[in-house]
């Protein structure tokens, strides 16, 4: 337990900081990573900018780096080499409570409480009232589930969802991360126990919220990625591509790689 508690990841000075950052809501500006147990870089020199509202896929076989990506953008680790700002101020610049507050995480790998489903989504924002838990229950497509349990928001959440579905549990901590009203959204292929349906009406509930927050979408589906206004081509730990999935589908021969991989199985499906 010591051991855990006394890990420094996060202390690594970065190098070749831009003197004037991007005014931009998310700016990744030449970013390297190096994990401290590594000899190797995870990532090499990545960067890439998003506005207020858009929505930025990101895409790239099993390792080549995309959830060591996201991790920088809350400072779940530093970059090695460059920088992150959000609204122009370095991430390092930013108090933890402040950066996550204002950055929101859903991992692939769902993390439910043992509690209430109204305590797990308190974790978002404590202060939250009920009908704004169940807007972004509605938001997340899991009003149904929640309206499905015996005591409604007060009914039981084992540890670790246990007696949630794999869908449930994604739906309901996207539900959770909503709540927070975040200026930027991470869901890290955190869809995909989603039916496509359900995973297309999610995605667009996220175009619609008032509040337009930047969405970070990682996935291995090119078909959640395809409406993103960018989508990221990562390839052994770098930018491979980058651009709209039409204009990918022209000039990436590894996203065309994907697709046609991806859509000759649906169609022998």
């Amino acid at each position: 337990i010591d051991a855990v508690l006394s890990r420094e990841s996060i202390t690594v000075p970065p190098t070749d900081v831009p003197e004037n950052l991007p005014s931009v809501r998310l700016a990744v500006c030449n970013v390297s990573l190096r994990y401290p147990s590594s000899s190797a870089e995870t990532l090499k020199g990545i960067s890439f900018t998003a506005e207020r509202g858009e929505t930025v896929g990101i895409i790239g076989g099993t390792g080549s780096g995309k959830s060591s990506l996201v991790s920088l953008i809350p400072r779940f680790y530093d970059a090695t080499v460059g920088c992150v700002s959000l609204d122009g101020k370095n991430v390092r610049d930013y108090t933890s409570r402040e950066l996550r507050r204002r950055i929101a995480v859903v991992p692939q790998r769902s993390a439910l409480f043992s509690g209430t489903i109204r305590e797990n989504l308190l974790f978002g924002n404590e202060n939250a009232k009920d009908d704004e838990l169940w807007e972004a229950l509605s938001l997340a497509e899991a009003k149904e589930i929640v309206l499905g349990k015996e005591g409604g928001l007060d009914a039981l959440v084992e540890e670790g969802g246990k007696n949630l579905s794999g869908g449930q549990k994604q739906r309901l901590c996207i539900a959770r991360a909503l709540v927070a009203k975040p200026d930027v959204l991470i869901l890290d292929d955190s869809t995909s126990a989603l039916d496509a349906a359900t995973d297309m009406r999610v995605r667009r509930a996220l175009r619609t919220l008032p509040y337009s927050p930047t969405v970070i979408l990682v996935s291995q589906r090119v078909g959640a990625l395809q409406n993103a206004d960018k989508i990221l081509v990562l390839d052994n730990g770098e930018l491979s591509a980058m651009g709209t999935h039409e204009e990918l589908l022209q000039t990436s021969a590894l996203y065309r790689e994907i697709y046609d991989s991806q859509t000759k199985r649906e169609v022998a499906e």
